[in-house]
């Protein structure tokens, strides 16, 4: 019953008809995050773009400045030097053959994030039923397929995400915990608009940026002035 409480308190902060500039929009998330535990930041942005057609799917990887807040396993596909290198940047697991076996065999799957180079897409593409629907195949588009294991590995470390405009037009990313200063959490939520919008396909017609969402895992949404952080993002702010 006090958890009701709390939530119904916690919606009642935010008016939905209004529209928050970032700064207001991180205070209120971070003010109706009741939970006991470190509640995860989270955004939604719907984009106007048509997902069906190919020259308007958006997708791709954003380096957050201040990292997700969460420990990622990376998994790596690479042999010889690379495999060397991988260890070497802080990969968790490194192999081929005998992982790609554990992956379809045992029904392993104890990691977050996969790389492979070039070469071994040949031994991970046979896992495209188990890794692809749990989002963990490896992509050229995102950095996951690439000869620098080294770098690939040390940017998912260290916080970069992984993102793609589903069949609605919208993208969901994390960006932070509770816990962080607000402005952490700001500055991450800028380095992905700045992002997207960078990533605007020349085919999407009218506004790109069409309505964005804040939240926390148990907290309410609360909408953002999307015209206000592109302004800002102009300004260099």
């Amino acid at each position: 019953m006090a958890r009701g409480k709390r939530t119904r308190a916690a919606r009642a902060l935010v008016d939905r008809t209004q529209r928050f500039t970032l700064e207001e929009a991180v205070e209120l998330v971070k003010k109706t995050a009741t939970s006991k535990f470190d509640e995860s930041v989270d955004v939604a942005i719907n984009l106007g773009v048509d997902p069906r057609k190919a020259d308007q799917m958006v997708r791709g990887a954003c380096a957050l400045p201040h990292g997700t807040g969460k420990t990622v396993r990376v998994l790596v596909f690479a042999k010889g030097e690379k495999e060397k290198e991988a260890q070497e940047a802080g990969a968790d697991f490194v192999g081929g053959e005998e992982l790609a076996d554990k992956i379809q065999k045992e029904g392993w799957l104890d990691f977050d994030k996969v790389i492979s180079t070039p070469e071994m897409m040949k031994v991970v593409g046979r896992l495209g039923r188990v890794l692809g629907p749990r989002g963990l195949m490896p992509n050229p588009k995102v950095g996951t397929v690439t000869f620098d294991v080294a770098k690939a590995v040390t940017e998912l470390k260290a916080g970069r995400i992984e993102f793609r405009v589903e069949k609605a037009g919208i993208v969901h990313a994390p960006l932070g915990k509770v816990s962080f200063e607000a402005d952490k959490i700001r500055e991450n939520a800028l380095a992905l608009f700045g992002q997207l919008l960078k990533m605007r396909p020349s085919t999407a017609k009218g506004s790109y940026l069409k309505a964005a969402t804040l939240s926390s895992t148990m907290g309410p949404g609360v909408p953002l002035d999307t015209v206000a952080i592109q302004n800002t993002l102009r300004g260099g702010a």
